[in-house]
Order: structure tokens, then C-alpha cells, then sequence
């Protein structure tokens, strides 16, 4: 008793006076607990006259111990990616090295396919490009959904730049009289650069993104079809370029991803999605490569040309 006593030292004596008399009408004793010690904080608070204190009961004692501050919620281990979406650029990832496959097979005269006129390979081409735009614009609003960070977003841009200007110089070599001067990348980085002024809307983003689908589907006029003009679309005629990727009608397609973005944090289905994860090995497999999207892009042409090729020389083709 007596050691426990002498841990403790009195804190504060007030005596708030009575307006226009010296005697006071309450005192409040707060016996602060010194460091290190658990003990029950004790306000002792004088009774009025003919009143007795009442002891305090063993679970009020317990109510009055001091406990220690809330501690700030901890952020998840990782790095906070959604494995959903991770898995679903994968997926697009997969689509896009079979559609180069086949086109690769076409370039070596081991297969005959109509890329430019066939309506299946129009639509499969078609569907791999929303996919992987659709996941840009969720992506800008994931990204941001904690704060806009300069620095990463940069960098980002800074590497699709760095890739666009690979893919442009790599395509003149091979394909002098097609080269790639607006394709997926140069888009995409367009596209990072214009997304955040829209990352404020919500519905808006998905009727402009309807409308600007319709306008780049529907609308053509000459003077687009000068060089300076090209990225932006509304050509008369598809220019002779191995990959073309123009502002319209491929915008409307990730500003539908901003708005569905932001209905994965705010709906319950979305919110469902967002949480989903699996251990599976091909989902993991998947969203691994989801992960690594633009390495395997940049890589993933010269492997299959490469490959393609030895097979040919040992071949005897």
C-alpha cells in the first residue's frame, strides 16, 4: 500500500472560487498516476453536506483504469493492389500475346489470316484494347483513392514515354513503310495524362464516355486525315500503321473505366469485387502477369519473333 502511494503524486489542487464569497463550493482532487503504472484513476469529489461517499464497486474500479490511446488503424501489408483487377489485365495480357501469336504466324507465311478485314479478328483485337483501357481508367481512380502522389504518377509516365519511344523506334526498323507512331502506349500515356481532370466526375464520366464512342465511331471528316492530325481519329480512312490507337473513340473507353472505378468503392457488388481474392495457382499466375503488364508487353513480341524464327531455321523454312 505504502509503495503504491509513493508512485503516485498529487497533479492539480482547484479551488474555483464562489462569485463574492472566499469560501468554495466544490473541490476536485486528480491523482495522476505516475508512468508505468496501471492503476485506477481516483477523482475524489467532496459530498454535500450529510451526504456519505459510496465506495466505488470492484467493475467501476475496473472502467477507471487508464487505458492507453487508440492506435491509428495500420495499412494492409503489400502494396494495396486489388488482385481482381491484377487477374483481369492478365487475362487481357494472355488475349493480347495469342492474338500477336497468330498475327506473328501470318507475318511468317505459316498461316493465312485477314487482319484488317476479318470481322473476327477486328473484334478480337477490338475487345483485348477495352479490356486493358477500361482497367487504365480504374486504375487512375485506385490510384488516387488515397491521395494524388506526384512522384509515382511521373514516373509512371515518365516509363510509358520511355516504352512508347522503344516501340515507335523498333517498329521503324522492322516496319519502315508502317511504323507505330500512335498506338497503345502513346495513347495510354495521353490518356494519364488527360484521366485526371475527369477523376472529380462520377456519372458524367460514363454519358461523355458514351458519347465520345459514338462521335469517334460515327464522325470522319478529311481534315483529319492530315499527318499532325492523326491522334486524334475522325479519319476518313485507317492509316497504314501496325498499331492504331487514336484519342477518339478510345477515350470514351476509359472514362467508362473512371466511372466504373469509382462504382467499385461505392457500391456493395463493386466493393465485393474489389476484396475478391483467390489462392488458386492460375489466378495468382494471372494477376502475377497483371502485375507486370508493361514489361511483358515490351518483351513479349521479340520472344515470340525470336522463338518463331529458330523454329523456322531448324525447320528449314
Amino acid at each position: 500500500m505504502a509503495a503504491g502511494a509513493e508512485s503516485c503524486e498529487v497533479g492539480r489542487l482547484s479551488y474555483p472560487g464562489r462569485r463574492g464569497s472566499a469560501s468554495h463550493d466544490r473541490e476536485r482532487v486528480d491523482l495522476i498516476l505516475s508512468a508505468g503504472h496501471h492503476g485506477p484513476v481516483i477523482d475524489i469529489t467532496p459530498q454535500q453536506p450529510g451526504t456519505m461517499s459510496k465506495p466505488s464497486r470492484p467493475s467501476e474500479q475496473r472502467q477507471k483504469k487508464l487505458r492507453p490511446a487508440p492506435i491509428a488503424a495500420q495499412p494492409l501489408a503489400g502494396d494495396g493492389r486489388k488482385q481482381g483487377f491484377d487477374l483481369l489485365r492478365g487475362v487481357a495480357i494472355a488475349l493480347m500475346v495469342a492474338y500477336h501469336f497468330c498475327f506473328d504466324l501470318n507475318y511468317y507465311a505459316w498461316a493465312q489470316f485477314d487482319f484488317n478485314h476479318d470481322p473476327f479478328w477486328l473484334g478480337f483485337r477490338a475487345s483485348i484494347l477495352s479490356l486493358f483501357l477500361v482497367l487504365v481508367g480504374i486504375s487512375l481512380t485506385l490510384a488516387t483513392r488515397g491521395g494524388f502522389n506526384p512522384g509515382r504518377y511521373w514516373r509512371r509516365l515518365g516509363w510509358l514515354a520511355a516504352a512508347a519511344s522503344a516501340v515507335s523506334l523498333s517498329s521503324w526498323l522492322m516496319y519502315p513503310d508502317s511504323w507505330i507512331f500512335f498506338g497503345v502506349l502513346h495513347f495510354i500515356l495521353l490518356a494519364s495524362l488527360l484521366g485526371p481532370l475527369f477523376l472529380r466526375f462520377y456519372w458524367l464520366n460514363l454519358g461523355l464516355g458514351a458519347l465520345l464512342l459514338l462521335i469517334g465511331n460515327s464522325v470522319q471528316h478529311p481534315f483529319f486525315d492530315q499527318p499532325a492530325l492523326r491522334w486524334i481519329g475522325l479519319m476518313t480512312h485507317k492509316p497504314i500503321t501496325e498499331d492504331y490507337v487514336p484519342l477518339l473513340p478510345w477515350f470514351g473507353v476509359v472514362l467508362i473505366g473512371l466511372f466504373l472505378g469509382k462504382l467499385s468503392q461505392s457500391s456493395d457488388q463493386g466493393k465485393r469485387w474489389s476484396a475478391w481474392h483467390s489462392e488458386h495457382p492460375l489466378a495468382r499466375l494471372l494477376a502475377l502477369a497483371g502485375r507486370h503488364s508493361l514489361p511483358i508487353y515490351l518483351a513479349h513480341q521479340p520472344l515470340l519473333l525470336g522463338l518463331l524464327w529458330g523454329v523456322g531455321a531448324l525447320a528449314g523454312r
